[in-house]
C-alpha cells in the first residue's frame, strides 16, 4: 500500500477518532474535573476514563513547568521535518515502516492539534492574550489503567499507569513497528550480503 492510501485509510480515521474522543472527554468531564471520583469506571479497579491535562510529554514529564508548552509545541514540528527528510532519503521502504509512519503522523497531528487549540477553549483564559492562551495548550489524556505490580516499580503511582490517548497509542505502536521493521531489514541485508559473498 502506498503512503497516500495509508494516510487516507489509517492516519485520517485514527486522527478523527483521537479528536472525537478528546472532545467527548472535555464535554463529559466538566469543571471541577480534578477531584476524587471524577472518573467513569469501565472495568472496576483496572480501566477508568478520566480527564487529564498534559502540557508535558510521555508520562507527564515537564507537566506544570513554564517551558513545557513551548518546547513540546516545537518538538512535533521538528519530528514532522525529520520524517519528511528521512522519507525523501528512502528510509521508510519496508511495509512495516510505512505503516509506522502513518501511525506516527496520526499521533503527532493529534497531539499537536491539542497543543494549538485547547488553550483557546479554556474559559478561565478567554480574555488572555493570544500567546498566553497558546502557552496554556495541553494534550487531553483520558485512558487510565491500573497495572499489576506497577506500584512496585513506581510506588507514587498507586499502580496507575499515566493516562494516555489514541494519539499516544499510535506513537507507541509506530515505535514498536519501526523497531521490528529495522530488525527485519537488518536480517534481509545480512542474507543479501551472505548470498553475494558466495
Amino acid at each position: 500500500m502506498t503512503l497516500p492510501k495509508l494516510l487516507l485509510f489509517l492516519t485520517l480515521p485514527l486522527y478523527v477518532l483521537d479528536q472525537v474522543t478528546k472532545f467527548w472527554t472535555i464535554s463529559t468531564f466538566q469543571p471541577p474535573w480534578i477531584e476524587p471520583g471524577a472518573s467513569i469506571v469501565v472495568v472496576d479497579n483496572f480501566f477508568y476514563l478520566v480527564r487529564v491535562h498534559n502540557q508535558g510529554v510521555a508520562f507527564g514529564f515537564g507537566n506544570g513547568t513554564s517551558w513545557a508548552p513551548i518546547v513540546f509545541l516545537l518538538v512535533p514540528l521538528i519530528a514532522l521535518t525529520l520524517i519528511r527528510i528521512f522519507w525523501k532519503k528512502g528510509a521508510f521502504n519496508h511495509p512495516l515502516s510505512m505503516i509506522a509512519v502513518a501511525l506516527l503522523l496520526c499521533g503527532i497531528f493529534g497531539n499537536l492539534t491539542d497543543r494549538l487549540a485547547q488553550g483557546f477553549l479554556l474559559e478561565e483564559f478567554k480574555d488572555a492574550s493570544f500567546w498566553q492562551r497558546l502557552s496554556e495548550g495541553y494534550v487531553v489524556d483520558f485512558l487510565s489503567f491500573k497495572l499489576p505490580l506497577y506500584d512496585k516499580i513506581v510506588p507514587s503511582s498507586g499502580g496507575w499507569w499515566p493516562a494516555f490517548n489514541v494519539a499516544d497509542s499510535c506513537i507507541c505502536v509506530a515505535a514498536f513497528l519501526l523497531f521490528i521493521g529495522g530488525i527485519r531489514e537488518e536480517a534481509q541485508n545480512k542474507k543479501l550480503q551472505a548470498k553475494s559473498a558466495e
